[in-house]
């Protein structure tokens, strides 16, 4: 997880231009690790959690599909 948030700082705070695409796929991810990381006891994550702390932490609009995507890649990179 270490390595996903050097990724997602770096995305955040470097001037140079990004792949529009790879970074907010990055900054979705990112937004999803957060929502898990924080989640209230043991409730599952859903892709409201999700657009929410992407908005309010990375300041970035999701709508439900990119939300939900963020949500499977999680798992799967999890494992």
């Amino acid at each position: 997880m270490t390595g996903l948030w050097r990724q997602v700082l770096t995305a955040l705070n470097s001037d140079q231009p990004h792949d529009g695409p790879g970074r907010e796929r990055l900054l979705d991810l990112g937004a999803a690790e957060l929502a898990h990381a924080r989640r209230a006891g043991q409730d599952p994550v859903t892709a409201e959690d999700v657009k929410r702390f992407a908005l309010r932490e990375v300041s970035v609009f999701l709508d439900d599909a990119q939300a939900r995507a963020a949500l499977t890649q999680r798992r799967t990179t999890r494992g």
